[in-house]
């Protein structure tokens, strides 16, 4: 059998067969006729713009896509090249939801003897989170030869002088006292942001076992309604099948006890105040992390929500490096650490946030052996 022959008999050539494919990519894929009406659209592009196949297929590219947008003139030039496009970074914005997406484009012709042209949208949102998450770890690792640098050389000389001080208020006379301890508790709380920065030079390998998340986020909520966050409504929207996460359950109650002590400080000023935890199953995440030839899963969804006012736009993509704060005295060393404990558990957090809505995202890995539990239970249902 020739190879033209074998092609011919390829199931790829059976319509349904090739449909099938379209179906199966998780990326958004549409094709338009010439005049930009919408011909088809696979399951990921109705999920992206929130429509039904039929709905999307009686509309033209123009009422989909906000005016303006380079994705029409992309078709256009595409339509008459009769060539592959890529426009990167696009701002995709709809009516049909509120937030504008930003997505790489790839528009290409179905054939020479038409004006077809299939587009596949790229959604960048997950692909920039991680990316940034990369870069807060690299900045923390930074901050740990910083830590080094600063436990040795300057606690040392601090104790000294937080000693002279104290011999200084028994001996001055009583308007200078105030003086002198100021002196001292300056110093006390020099070497209190040395402890913290210290903390990222912890490099001892870390324990681990596979733990309920769901019982690590009941005791952040006990610990919280007894001190930060009083007077704070909570609210639970938990996977019961959620399998355990491989971690320290220490730390983990330390990352969850900040966001919701940063959320909290959020809502001083918000009526009706409310904090939402919500747990989720997604085995479609994959990433690849450096010296493990596998790409590593994390299909466990945690989110910490609020309804606050957000964080400021400009500093939002740089949210988890060190010294970055919105507070008047904040050191920028919390979210810094919550982003390498979670790096160090193999996870990645995000953040999206609006007025109104403030959503922190970690995803996290499973314990050996419960993953392929879970994927088989899913297959099951």
């Amino acid at each position: 059998m020739s190879a033209i022959e074998a092609a011919s008999s390829s199931p790829i050539n059976d319509p349904a067969a090739a449909t099938a494919v379209l179906q199966a990519l998780p990326q958004p894929i549409i094709v338009c006729a010439e005049d930009r009406q919408i011909t088809f659209v696979n399951y990921a592009a109705e999920a992206f713009f929130g429509a039904s196949l039929s709905v999307l297929t009686r509309q033209r590219l123009d009422d989909l896509i906000a005016f303006g947008s380079p994705i029409i003139s992309l078709v256009e030039t595409v339509g008459l090249r009769r060539a592959p496009m890529t426009e990167y970074r696009v701002r995709v914005g709809s009516s049909r939801f509120g937030d504008e997406r930003i997505a790489d484009v790839f528009a290409s012709p179905l054939s020479d003897n038409d004006g077809r042209v299939a587009l596949l949208i790229q959604e960048r949102t997950m692909a920039d989170k991680i990316d940034r998450q990369m870069v807060s770890r690299g900045a923390a690792r930074s901050v740990t030869g910083l830590a080094s640098m600063l436990a040795h050389e300057i606690k040392n000389p601090l104790s000294g002088i937080r000693g002279a001080a104290q011999l200084l208020e028994q001996t001055v006379s009583s308007d200078e006292i105030p003086l002198a301890r100021l002196i001292r508790e300056e110093t006390d709380r020099i070497v209190h942001l040395i402890d913290r920065v210290e903390v990222f030079g912890d490099e001892r390998p870390m324990e681990r076992e596979p733990i309920n998340i769901h019982v690590v986020l009941d005791r952040v909520k006990l610990l919280a309604r007894n001190g930060v966050s009083r007077g704070i409504a909570f609210s639970e929207e938990y996977d019961p099948s959620l399998p355990p996460v491989y971690g320290n359950r220490d730390q983990l109650i330390q990352v969850f006890l900040n966001l919701v002590k940063n959320a909290s400080e959020a809502l001083e000023r918000t009526q009706k105040p409310e904090i939402k935890f919500s747990t989720a199953f997604r085995p479609g995440i994959r990433i690849a992390v450096l010296g493990v030839s596998e790409r590593i899963s994390l299909p466990l969804e945690i989110v910490i929500e609020d309804n606050g006012p957000g964080v400021p736009p400009d500093i939002l993509p740089f949210l988890f490096d060190p010294f970055v704060t919105t507070k008047p005295n904040g050191s920028g060393l919390g979210l810094a650490l919550v982003a390498k404990i979670i790096g160090d558990h193999g996870g990645v957090i995000d953040c999206e946030s609006r007025p109104g809505r403030t959503r922190f995202r970690i995803l996290l890995p499973v314990a050996s052996g419960a993953f392929q539990a879970s994927i088989e239970e899913e297959v099951a249902k």
